[in-house]
């Protein structure tokens, strides 16, 4: 079984090879993939794998080179239906399809779309969630760790969406789905999931809006709303903004909820150099995350590029109202409200 990915990618490899050298036309196939890696060193010299004071999801090491992913992407197109197959190998794959083993833990995304006309398309399969401001593959985001909202909001969905275009500055999705980060769940009741996306004349100003209710695997009730907006002022500087508020309701069980709030902020005075500053707030007073503390990380990340390789030296504070963080290895329990890290991530992309 293990062999299986392999010979997949070297047929889709061999295929796309194929189609190139025989017709000039744009071949119906497309292949993409990434591959990253990083460095982290948190200064608190947390040094055992339950206390490295990361509580974000990829990033849980200390003082150690580790492969983030390695990916390739199928995209083929013929007239109006479409498929997709991306598949992920290493940690970040692994975490990021946390309730799967095996095979089905590397299938990152895997959907049929059909087209009936150009103002709809209908998907069927696992596909990310549309939840949120950053995305699971590392060459598509500016800071190399991720935020507390990533972290502990979906992942992905599975089941059937339809997207349908308005007019040329609004798009509507609408979908059915399994609970959250299930590709298998019989006798599961499914959750709606919605987005509502307006985009100004210009291109410069995209707003979001996200939706997800229904019942997760637990059977207790979901519901979180979430904006994302992302905005150009000029050729050099662009801004986003990510809020959301997640309720949980267990059955029985009175409800909880979190709610946080993120403010990114882009340089970029080349085309070789930018740096990208963020500031999160993840309000988690109730406990429904586990922490019961409101906390906080302030990022400032440079971004060098080469060609389709992006090198990221990053500095992380992340703080809390409460005692969250480790001094070092040995300690049973949280005493510092405080700890600093730098990550040193590498991306690369075709």
């Amino acid at each position: 079984m293990k062999k299986i990915p392999i010979v997949l990618v070297m047929i889709l490899i061999s295929q796309s090879v194929f189609s190139q050298d025989s017709t000039k036309k744009t071949s119906p196939l497309s292949i993409s993939g990434s591959v990253d890696a990083y460095y982290r060193y948190n200064f608190n010299n947390a040094r055992d794998s339950m206390h490295t004071n990361n509580y974000t999801s990829f990033t849980n090491s200390q003082n150690s080179f580790e492969l983030g992913m390695a990916s390739v992407k199928a995209d083929y197109t013929a007239g109006k239906i479409a498929g997709l197959a991306d598949l992920g190998f290493g940690r970040r794959a692994e975490e990021f399809s946390y309730n799967d083993k095996g095979i089905l833990a590397a299938i990152k995304q895997a959907y049929l779309s059909y087209s009936p006309s150009a103002k709809i398309k209908f998907t069927a399969g696992k596909w990310a969630t549309h939840i949120g401001y950053e995305m699971l593959d590392a060459y598509s985001n500016r800071n190399y760790s991720m935020d507390y909202m990533f972290s502990y909001g979906p992942f992905f969905h599975t089941g059937l969406k339809a997207d349908i275009t308005v007019n040329k500055n609004i798009t509507f999705m609408a979908g059915v789905i399994n609970p959250t980060d299930m590709v298998s769940a019989s006798f599961a009741k499914k959750s709606l999931i919605a987005q509502l996306h307006g985009i100004t004349t210009n291109n410069k100003i995209n707003i979001y809006f996200n939706y997800l209710g229904g019942k997760d695997i637990s059977n207790a009730s979901v519901n979180q709303a979430d904006i994302v907006f992302t905005g150009t002022v000029s050729n050099k500087f662009s801004i986003g903004y990510n809020g959301t508020v997640k309720n949980i309701k267990p059955k029985p069980g009175s409800s909880n909820s979190w709610w946080a709030s993120a403010l990114y902020l882009n340089y970029d005075p080349t085309a070789i150099f930018g740096i990208t500053a963020r500031g999160e707030y993840f309000n988690d007073k109730k406990g429904a995350a586990g922490f019961g503390t409101g906390i906080y990380d302030l990022t400032l990340s440079g971004n060098i590029h080469i060609d389709n390789l992006a090198i990221i030296p990053e500095f992380r504070i992340d703080g809390a109202k409460d005692p969250v963080f480790y001094k070092n290895a040995g300690t049973f329990s949280p005493t510092l409200k405080s700890t600093g890290s730098f990550v040193l991530g590498a991306t690369w992309h075709f």
